[in-house]
C-alpha cells in the first residue's frame, strides 16, 4: 500500500504517468497498475485522462487521498526518526537467564539481530535449567528468564513467545522405526534425560507417567548435546525438543518417531511480579516477541 501511495503522489505532482515512472524508476504499465490498485481498494476514481491533453485530471477523491498520503508519509518519516532515536539512545545492561534449549538453539540468531538494532545494550545470558532460572528471577538476580518448563508459582508473570514440540528421538535405523509405534514397545527401554529441574526432564516425566511407560533405567546427562550423542551412539532413547533433534535427523545421526500423543509446549519469558521492567527489558521482550512471530511463520 505504501508503494502504491508513493507512486500516486508522484503522479499527482508530475501530472503525467510517464514522468512519474521515470522518477520512481517504474514502467508506465506498472505506474498505471499502482493507480488501479488504489482505485479498486478505495472503490473510487482518483485520476482521469484528459481527452484533449496528454496530462491528467485529479478528481476530488484523488485530491483528498493526496493530502492524506502526504500526512501518512510525514508520519512514517517522524516515526522512523523516533525509532532511530530510541535505538541510538538506549544504553545499559541486562542479565537474562535462559534454559538450555532456548539458549543453544533459538537465542543466538535473535541476539545477533537484537545487537545490530541496539548496539549499546550489553547483554549477559546465564544458561541454567528452569528451576535455577526461577530462583534467579525470584531473588532479582536476573532481570527476567526465558524458560521451557511449567511454572505454577504466583510469584511470576509468564508469557509464551514461541511454540515447541517434543519428539521421540532414537538411534538411526533403530528397530522402533520399522513398525508402527505403540506405547507397549516403549516399555523396558533405557531412557536418556536431562537432570531434575529442567523443562525437558519435566516433560519426559509427564510423557512416561501419562502413557504408563516403565523405563528399564534412566541415564541422566547435563546437556542436550550429550543426550543427542548418547542416542546417536545407541545408548538409549529420549523425548526431546524438535530444535535439538531436527539437525541430527537431517544428518542421519538419529531417527525421529511420531507418537500419537505428540507433546506441544511453549517457550516463555518469566518476570517477577515484584518489579517493574526497565525500558531496556521491555524493548528486549518486544523485540523477542516480534522476532518469534516471524520465526514461527518461516518454519511453517
Amino acid at each position: 500500500m505504501l508503494e502504491e501511495l508513493k507512486t500516486f503522489m508522484v503522479v499527482v505532482e508530475q501530472e503525467n504517468f510517464t514522468k512519474a515512472g521515470e522518477i520512481i524508476k517504474l514502467s508506465q504499465p506498472s505506474v498505471s497498475l499502482h493507480i488501479k490498485n488504489l482505485e479498486k481498494y478505495f472503490n473510487t476514481t482518483l485520476i482521469t485522462r484528459s481527452s484533449r491533453q496528454k496530462n491528467i485530471i485529479i478528481t476530488e477523491s484523488g485530491r483528498l487521498l493526496y493530502r492524506r498520503a502526504k500526512e501518512i508519509f510525514r508520519l512514517v518519516e517522524n516515526t522512523t526518526n523516533e525509532l532511530k532515536n530510541i535505538s541510538s539512545s538506549l544504553k545499559g545492561h541486562i542479565k537474562i537467564g535462559s534454559s538450555l534449549t532456548i539458549g543453544e538453539y533459538f537465542l543466538p540468531n535473535f541476539l545477533k539481530q537484537f545487537s545490530m538494532d541496539y548496539p549499546d545494550i550489553e547483554i549477559e545470558v546465564i544458561i541454567e535449567n528452569t528451576a535455577s532460572i526461577c530462583e534467579g528471577v525470584r531473588n532479582l538476580k536476573l532481570d527476567f528468564g526465558l524458560i521451557e518448563g511449567i511454572v505454577s508459582s504466583h510469584d511470576f508473570k509468564q508469557e509464551y513467545f514461541l511454540e515447541d514440540s517434543m519428539v521421540l528421538m532414537v538411534p538411526y535405523n533403530h528397530p522402533l522405526t520399522k513398525d508402527e509405534i505403540t506405547y507397549d514397545k516403549l516399555q523396558n527401554l533405557r531412557w536418556i534425560s536431562r537432570e531434575f529441574g529442567s523443562g525437558t526432564r519435566e516433560y519426559l516425566d509427564i510423557f512416561l507417567t501419562t502413557n504408563e511407560i516403565v523405563p528399564r533405567n534412566i541415564m541422566v546427562l547435563g546437556s542436550n548435546y550429550a543426550i543427542k550423542e548418547a542416542v546417536k551412539n545407541g545408548l538409549g532413547v529420549t523425548l526431546i525438543s524438535n530444535y535439538v533433534a531436527k539437525e541430527a535427523y537431517k544428518n542421519k545421526e538419529v531417527s525421529i518417531i511420531e507418537v500419537d500423543n505428540s507433546f506441544k509446549r511453549h517457550f516463555s519469558y518469566l518476570i517477577s511480579k515484584d518489579i517493574s521492567l526497565s525500558m531496556i527489558s521491555k524493548v528486549f521482550i518486544e523485540s523477542l516477541s516480534a522476532y518469534s512471530d516471524k520465526y514461527d511463520i518461516e518454519r511453517q
